[in-house]
């Protein structure tokens, strides 16, 4: 006789009553307490990602609501109803997948069969698996069936997309959100298994498959399976290094180490490490995924001090741990995971995702030597003291050898986006005396007043510095190579920037922009407006208007022109 294949450990250890159903425990005990007090509902929901006990839950309550004998009490039922529903062969248990059969067609053919008394159980029960598959019309034709079934008909809904389903069929059932089973829990579950199984894998492997499955119970027994498999063949026990090489995870010691290189500022280390663990057959993903890790176990440490709750970090790598989080501070920690995140999502742009890993961490080795936000304002503050009386003012002035970002900043009043660039070189400020040294060439214009800049930004085609003078900027005072300016809330964060860099490039000079708490006037735009309006009802009480009010009911003057 022909042998079978043995069972997959997910299906070989799939639950058999509520006691064996891990990482669920007040799910549970709500639906055995409804039992109980024989209070149930029309419809479940059940709801979470894959490999969590949906379908398993969904065999498990209709064991419970057709057995012949309390299956709550009983380990393991082996009484006729539980031992058909749990092969699929039970007749009043319906068992659908409506991924495959999604049509309005489908569920009316269920209906129809519904009206009709169980032939043996007490319950005619309908499992649908990925419910939110069903289309619309289908969706339509359960709803008067599944608010009003018949006495004897429950609905078990299962889901990973839960969003998908009408709100009109959620409101119909009792949801249940199954959620990722905790790695230590998960642990302990394959710690069982492998004994049961007689086979030999170290814990830090069956730690790594634990945290490789994200919650799913499903997913770990079939990591498990690959894994004993492999030492069924080899005869020695599974270690830490296989399932790394198997799942294509990195040495966490290494990831300290990179970590260690890139924050002392050892870039060809830190580079020749990373094309090791390439060469290692590093994924990049899970590469990028356990260096959050790492960041956040560094963050962890630094702000709260205690790592002791982690189950996976060893004491030599708790030390590590400890020694970087003194040499690095949050801020830089912050903008190491923005990269790394920003780097993820690179990884579906660019042909070969190890250039952008090596990218990566060139950029990493590079960013802990910028100067921070606060350092750079303190220069700028100390530097424009001699230049300002007022406080609240910080000037910057345009030079020839500013190439980077330039910072202006207004003491409680500039928008965190104006501070956003910064320069990663001291910036060069602005002497005492605001005026240029440089001699003026033929192709330099001469600005001596602010309607003479706002010609000279509309010749030269800067329709947003052109806008933004009219706009968004009130002026204070005007002199050669230096404004005094108030803005509002509605003016471009690169302004400053923009301005003095035009400023520079027009007139050969440097100038001084300070921006002031100060009003000032109106700005040109408002001006003109109040200038045409004017124009507009003095016009309105000349003779010709009149003539053609009274031809004209409705007309209204919108504009007056003058003639050249």
């Amino acid at each position: 006789m022909e042998k079978f294949a043995q069972k997959i450990l997910a299906l070989k250890y799939r639950p058999k009553n509520f006691k064996e159903l891990i990482g669920q425990d007040i799910m549970v005990e709500t639906i055995t307490n409804s039992i109980k007090l024989n209070k149930l509902p029309n419809a479940y929901l059940l709801t979470g990602i894959r490999g969590v006990g949906k379908t398993t839950t969904a065999r498990l309550i209709a064991k419970a609501l057709n057995c012949n004998k309390n299956f709550l009490k009983e380990d393991n039922c082996n009484c006729s109803h539980c031992e058909e529903i749990s092969h699929s062969k039970h007749l009043d248990v319906l068992e659908m997948d409506a991924a495959s059969r999604t049509g309005i067609d489908d569920v009316r053919e269920l209906i129809e069969s519904s009206k009709y008394n169980p032939t043996s159980a007490k319950y005619k029960i309908i499992i649908l698996d990925e419910v939110h598959m069903l289309s619309k019309q289908a969706f339509n034709g359960l709803l008067k069936t599944l608010e009003e079934p018949p006495p004897h008909l429950k609905f078990i809904f299962a889901t990973t997309e839960v969003k998908k389903i009408p709100v009109t069929i959620i409101s119909r059932c009792q949801r249940f959100d199954l959620h990722r089973v905790p790695v230590g829990v998960l642990l302990e579950n394959l710690k069982k298994i492998i004994k049961i199984e007689n086979s030999k894998i170290s814990d830090g492997a069956l730690t790594l498959i634990a945290k490789a499955s994200e919650g799913s119970v499903r997913d770990s027994l079939s990591l498990l399976d690959r894994a004993v498999v492999s030492q069924n063949l080899e005869e020695k026990e599974i270690d830490e290094n296989f399932i790394r090489k198997m799942l294509g995870i990195a040495d966490r010691s290494k990831f300290l180490n990179l970590l260690d290189f890139v924050i002392r500022g050892e870039q060809k280390k830190s580079a020749d490490l990373l094309k090791e663990m390439i060469n290692e057959g590093l994924d990049p993903i899970n590469f990028l995924n356990d260096l959050l890790e790492i960041i956040y176990l560094i963050q962890q440490k630094k702000s709260i001090g205690n790592l002791d709750s982690d189950l996976h970090i060893s004491e030599a790598e708790q030390g590590i741990i400890e020694k970087i989080s003194k040499d690095i501070d949050v801020n830089t920690l912050i903008m190491f995971w923005q990269f790394i995140l920003k780097t993820l999502d690179e990884l579906s742009i660019v042909s070969s995702p190890t250039l952008s890993l090596e990218m990566l961490i060139a950029k990493l080795v590079h960013l802990k030597d910028m100067p921070s936000y606060e350092n750079v304002l303190e220069i700028l503050k100390k530097n424009n003291s001699n230049q300002t009386e007022d406080s609240d003012n910080i000037s910057i002035s345009a030079s020839s050898d500013i190439k980077k970002e330039k910072l202006v900043s207004k003491k409680n009043e500039i928008s965190k986006d104006q501070i956003k660039n910064i320069l990663q070189t001291k910036p060069i400020l602005s002497s005492s005396n605001p005026k240029s040294s440089l001699k003026k060439s033929d192709n330099k214009h001469r600005v001596i007043s602010f309607e003479d800049l706002i010609l000279l930004s509309s010749s030269k085609k800067e329709i947003q510095l052109k806008y933004d003078l009219e706009h968004n900027v009130n002026l204070i005072k005007f002199s050669e190579g230096k404004i005094d300016i108030g803005f509002n809330e509605n003016l471009d964060k690169n302004f400053v920037r923009n301005l003095s860099e035009k400023l520079l490039e027009w007139t050969g000079s440097r100038w001084v922009i300070t921006l002031n708490k100060s009003s000032g006037q109106k700005t040109v735009f408002e001006i003109k407006s109040m200038e045409k309006n004017k124009l507009i009802e003095n016009e309105k009480k000349g003779e010709t208007y009149k003539k053609f009010k009274n031809i004209f009911s409705d007309v209204e003057l919108m504009e007056v022109k003058k003639k050249e």
